[in-house]
């Protein structure tokens, strides 16, 4: 088959490989779309990946075309979305069911190979089946759809909220679209870069902010009458980090889900607003999935097939697998724009 192979950092390119072997209790998937996320970049030039050389790719969809002996006969041909998160299943955290608290999670497309590729393995468990009016596009959007609802609902989201997003990337927009979905009245959004204001802005969000601009903290206090109920630092950046304390407020929630671009520093007077407006500070990661009473995929493949959350107009580039390390390296050259990449293999 043929698939993205990174050799080590920077070094990668499409190859003829051998097509994955089934396991007990797997399926063999064939991909049929596949999201590139920003730690796939990480992954592909930088030193993020957890062994070489790995096949990235870890927001997919695709149709089970083999099953291995034993998996019920239910499973063929199904057209399913896949949570690439495989756990331990003996840690403490898995005996209650958070599954992205694994202390020995393996994980398709960063630990083991993933779907930049003709087909992929994946156990059952994984698979969630998606029904006919969901797209395939749509099915893998489902893992950072469900990323960024998890985030809002450890952030205490409800109807009528006033929500600060940092960072207008495709995981900020996708926040955005749940706010919007749920009934937020006021959805600001603060980027540094005006190409993503301005695509935002196409998608019908007009509550924009360019955080390099002198007093954007006090034009956040004045759309939000004093302070966001929600602030989401989605950005990675120290800089952010240092807004979102002061754009909350008084006993107002801080969620932290943006990764690290580097070392995280927060200044003395973001500590007072911490202690002063007492605000509620959370980290989040993954998503819910399985037996968990809140279980973001269900809810995602619920406003996806209901049509409640549109996710397709994110996509801006649907690139072949011999087209993606062209469009990989143009985008970190900044040659290009993108807002989701979408490979169809």
């Amino acid at each position: 088959m043929r698939a993205l192979v990174v050799e080590a950092p920077g070094q990668f390119g499409v190859q003829e490989v051998p097509k994955p072997s089934l396991r007990e209790g797997c399926v063999l998937l064939r991909v049929k779309a596949c999201g590139v996320c920003g730690s796939d970049f990480s992954r592909i030039f930088g030193r993020g990946a957890h062994r070489l050389p790995l096949v990235p790719g870890h927001e997919f969809s695709g149709v089970v075309e083999e099953l291995a002996e034993g998996v019920d006969d239910k499973w063929q041909g199904k057209r399913v979305a896949v949570f690439p998160l495989i756990p331990c299943r003996r840690c403490a955290m898995c005996s209650v069911g958070e599954y992205a608290q694994c202390a020995a999670y393996d994980y398709l497309g960063s630990r083991s190979d993933g779907a930049f590729a003709e087909y992929v393995v994946v156990p059952t468990w994984n698979l969630l089946p998606i029904p006919d009016q969901v797209s395939f596009e749509e099915a893998a959007m489902m893992e950072p759809a469900a990323v960024a609802l998890h985030a809002l609902r450890l952030g205490g989201l409800t109807g009528g909220m006033s929500v600060i997003i940092f960072g207008a990337g495709p995981i900020g927009l996708l926040l955005a679209h749940w706010a919007k979905a749920l009934g937020c009245t006021t959805i600001c959004l603060v980027d540094i870069d005006p190409l993503r204001l301005d695509y935002a802005k196409c998608l019908g969000f007009f509550d924009l902010f360019d955080a390099r601009e002198d007093g954007m903290v006090s034009r956040l206090l004045d759309k939000t009458g004093g302070g966001a109920d929600l602030v989401i630092e989605g950005s990675g950046s120290s800089a952010a980090f240092e807004q979102t304390m002061q754009a909350a407020r008084p006993f107002g929630t801080v969620v932290l889900m943006g990764n690290p671009l580097g070392e995280m520093r927060l200044s003395q007077q973001a500590y007072w607003a911490i202690m002063r407006k007492q605000l509620h500070v959370r980290g989040t990661w993954n998503s819910s999935y399985g037996e968990s009473s809140h279980n973001d995929w269900a809810t995602t493949l619920d406003f996806l097939a209901t049509k409640k959350l549109c996710v397709c107009h994110l996509v801006t580039h649907r690139p072949t697998l011999e087209e993606l390390p062209t469009l990989l390296k143009s985008v970190v050259a900044r040659e290009v724009f993108t807002c989701k990449v979408m490979v169809l293999p």
